[in-house]
């Protein structure tokens, strides 16, 4: 099945994109069946291919969440944005209580015993 991506191009903390049509299961960096454009996220510049773009998503290729996006704006597509959310991070627990840590807290509890018990 062919989709419709952004290839990340330029330098670094400056990327700009390519608009390209690619096989779903290759990187997005690779190999690419067709350049449908360009899209430069600090100027919001977007240049794309009306006709090849429309052509290809006729011919049943999948635009990615962000491509859909991208068509919406510029109103190649009609439909709704996606919403695009990138995932949590896993908070890791804190940890149980270890085997060291309890024996402390044990010869503390004792130490206060015995205080008491002095008094």
């Amino acid at each position: 099945m062919l989709t419709i991506r952004l290839n990340r191009t330029g330098r670094k903390n400056r990327p700009s994109y390519r608009v390209v049509l690619q096989e779903h299961t290759v990187a997005p960096g690779g190999r690419h069946v067709e350049v449908l454009g360009s899209y430069d996220p600090f100027s919001k510049q977007t240049t794309l291919k009306r006709d090849r773009v429309q052509h290809w998503i006729e011919q049943g290729a999948k635009p990615s969440d962000t491509a859909h996006n991208l068509l919406v704006r510029e109103g190649i597509l009609t439909e709704k944005k996606r919403a695009v959310k990138m995932p949590k991070p896993v908070v890791k627990e804190a940890p149980a209580e270890t085997s060291v840590a309890a024996g402390e807290k044990a010869e503390a509890e004792g130490a206060e015993k015995n205080d008491a018990e002095r008094k």
